[in-house]
């Protein structure tokens, strides 16, 4: 799987601490260089600040660096909280990635026990870049803390989605929400508005998991349902944003749920984890080198 090797290849790099606050300092805006007060070959060029206009404050490049590295070690926190991106329950493997577009992440996972069962959680914050990264670790915290008390996927959604409303500033967020009773064979899930993920249980027949509810954060009094499906030996669960079927070729074309499908049959027989890389790889195959303009998330979660 070279393609997908190569994609994780680079979310490591863009995730080490040695190498991010230098990527974030070299591709920032000129205006923010100016207003930082760091000098370089294209700052010169800026045009000058109108007269009677308040000077820029001044920065060293040593202050912006601590600037940048105290942003990326907060933005560990949402890592964090998104729990194992590896880790198996009795007969079930459940593996998730997050693929930046750029540095910080608007999409995110969510993998915890609660209860003797397994929360499993993949959303996606209106935005991108380090407002919605930011954004994000109050959604994981609020995930945990209302999976404590309330052991149904939609009465979490609900009480987060009320929660979300009344800040009347929180951006709109969709997110699959599921219960794993990994004891019992059985799964439970609620929708809010996000991409329906694809079951492929042992029979082969591919189900889209849709039911639940809009978007959070839109409606404070919206209703959300819950829907419960078996899940044993030889299913297959893949939950993923919509960075990922709205990948474009170089002729302009999505991958699409079509072309998700086929390949998640094809990974049917596979681990987890070889499954994830094996639709990641497809896609990067698809794009042709096409840069992406929106984060990719994907989780599998099956058993062998």
């Amino acid at each position: 799987m070279e393609p997908a090797t190569a994609l994780s290849d680079e979310l490591e790099q863009r995730m080490s601490s040695s190498n991010v606050p230098r990527a974030i300092e070299n591709e920032i805006t000129w205006s923010w260089e100016d207003w930082m007060g760091i000098t370089t070959a294209h700052s010169a060029e800026v045009t000058p600040s109108p007269a009677g206009a308040e000077p820029a404050p001044g920065f060293k490049p040593e202050e912006a660096s601590a600037l940048y590295r105290e942003i990326f070690d907060a933005l560990q926190v949402p890592k964090r909280l998104s729990g194992a991106r590896r880790l198996r329950r009795g007969q079930f493997e459940i593996a998730s990635e997050i693929f930046p577009a750029q540095f910080f992440s608007g999409d995110f996972v969510s993998v915890f026990d609660s209860h003797d069962k397994t929360f499993l959680a993949v959303g996606d914050i209106a935005g991108k870049g380090l407002t919605a990264a930011m954004w994000s670790t109050h959604i994981l915290g609020l995930i945990r803390t209302y999976s404590t008390s309330l052991t149904e996927p939609h009465l979490v959604l609900q009480a987060m989605n009320r929660d979300l409303y009344a800040l009347g500033s929180a951006p709109l967020t969709t997110m699959v929400l599921a219960v794993l009773d990994w004891r019992r064979g059985e799964l439970t899930y609620s929708n809010a508005g996000h991409c329906a993920p694809i079951l492929h249980p042992r029979s082969g027949t591919l189900q889209q998991l849709s039911e639940g509810g809009p978007l959070l954060g839109a409606m404070y009094d919206s209703k959300f349902e819950a829907a419960h499906v078996g899940f044993g030996a030889g299913d297959m669960l893949v939950a993923y944003s919509d960075g990922l079927t709205e990948c474009k070729n170089p002729e302009g074309e999505e991958f699409g749920l079509e072309r998700l499908a086929r390949q998640v049959r094809s990974a049917a027989s596979l681990h987890t984890s070889e499954t994830l890389f094996s639709i990641v790889g497809a896609v990067q195959d698809f794009a042709a080198g096409i840069p992406r303009h929106d984060d990719l998330t994907l989780m599998v979660v099956g058993s062998h």
